[in-house]
């Protein structure tokens, strides 16, 4: 059951974030300049589990090159991953790109209008698809990302982390509830993005510039660092491998990366076992008979679930066999690399190996 205060503040609550909004939001990111939903949804896919300024670059850099829907769905996979390339969570990409072959294929490459449709794009959910429903055509729904969870949980003091389905079933009532009318939805939709990301911040609030600071229960009740519920806390597993740099005539093996698991779809660096034998690894699977074997430096890479240690050995081969030519395997230049569809961790490899060789990366590589 919601409480007293829940019930009582809606309609205060929405019509003070949208005045705030409309008085001191964001009114300029590049997706709010047009209202297309090809660039609202592309906006939303990249600002899932990343921030507006890391966002933003991103975002012109792939307008640049698929500057419509149906660029995108004409697109070659290894071209938008490279594009994406260092945003991270590459299943966005590759779903953003799917979504596009499907709504080409299906839709006659018009955005679907309907929310039933939006949500049901790979890689969009229920947040997700209200966002592009609101801002690309005017609709009536909510939205619960993780800065609007906050602001939700702090001003009306929820307990338990928002990732239990419990407390999100509770806030998912909370953003229903406290939706305004159709001709103020987008003013308070973006309001709560807003002050979530700019105001109500996980760390050190900007209480003193908040609309709702003077009935937001987590600060009448001096409880705004204990809420929301943090994640509970676990041990984040320590993973490690082996990554062989094969270098031969200035070219760099790379293996294209299975679609599931991390980095899905990216080129890589070809793996194995700190306990495998590299030389014996790069004649017998890798068909290349090495000269030298010299370790590069050490590289720590963190995940959401897990931090990954990568030992890189720089393999100078002499002589190339048929299995080097695999399907899935290329020799690529290491001015091409920079702009290839890889990891950031293999950025940072071949960057390394450029500055051992005394190579400087142009202005467009050192992103």
């Amino acid at each position: 059951m919601l409480g007293i205060l829940e019930l009582t503040a809606e309609s205060d609550f929405a019509r003070k974030v949208t005045a705030w909004q409309r008085r001191a939001g964001r009114h300029d990111l590049p997706w709010q300049k047009v209202a297309d939903p090809y660039r609202v949804w592309l906006s939303e896919i990249m600002l899932q589990q990343t921030q507006v300024n890391a966002v933003v670059p991103y975002f012109d850099r792939f307008l640049k090159r698929f500057p419509t829907l149906q660029y995108l769905a004409e697109a070659d996979e290894d071209d938008v991953l490279a594009v994406w390339s260092g945003l991270g969570y590459y299943a966005r990409a590759r779903n953003l790109h799917r979504a596009a072959r499907q709504i080409s294929r299906i839709n006659q490459g018009q955005f679907p209008t309907r929310f039933d449709d939006i949500v049901a794009l790979p890689g969009v959910g229920r947040s997700t698809a209200g966002a592009i429903a609101v801002f690309s055509f005017g609709q009536r729904h909510p939205i619960l990302d993780g800065n609007v969870k906050r602001v939700f949980a702090r001003y009306f003091a929820i307990e338990g982390y928002p990732g239990v389905q419990a407390v999100a079933n509770r806030l998912w009532r909370l953003a229903e509830q406290l939706l305004p009318e159709r001709n103020n939805v987008q003013a308070y939709t973006q309001g709560l993005m807003d002050l979530g990301a700019q105001v109500c911040t996980r760390s050190r609030p900007r209480c003193q510039a908040c609309p709702l600071a003077q009935s937001c229960a987590a600060r009448l009740q001096d409880r705004i660092d204990r809420l929301p519920t943090p994640r509970p806390k676990k041990v984040r597993p320590q993973r490690s491998t082996v990554m062989l740099v094969m270098e031969y005539c200035g070219r760099l093996m790379m293996e294209k990366r299975p679609a599931s698991g991390i980095w899905g779809g990216l080129w890589s660096f070809p793996e194995i076992d700190a306990a495998d034998d590299a030389r014996q690894a790069c004649r017998g699977r890798f068909g290349a008979e090495v000269r030298t074997i010299d370790q590069m430096t050490t590289i720590e890479h963190g995940f959401t679930h897990f931090s990954l240690t990568i030992s890189p050995l720089l393999c100078e081969v002499k002589e190339r066999r048929p299995q080097a030519e695999m399907p899935g395997r290329t020799w690529v230049g290491l001015d091409e690399a920079m702009h290839y569809p890889i990891p950031v961790p293999v950025r940072k490899l071949v960057s390394q190996l450029r500055a051992r060789l005394g190579l400087q990366a142009s202005p467009d590589q050192a992103g």
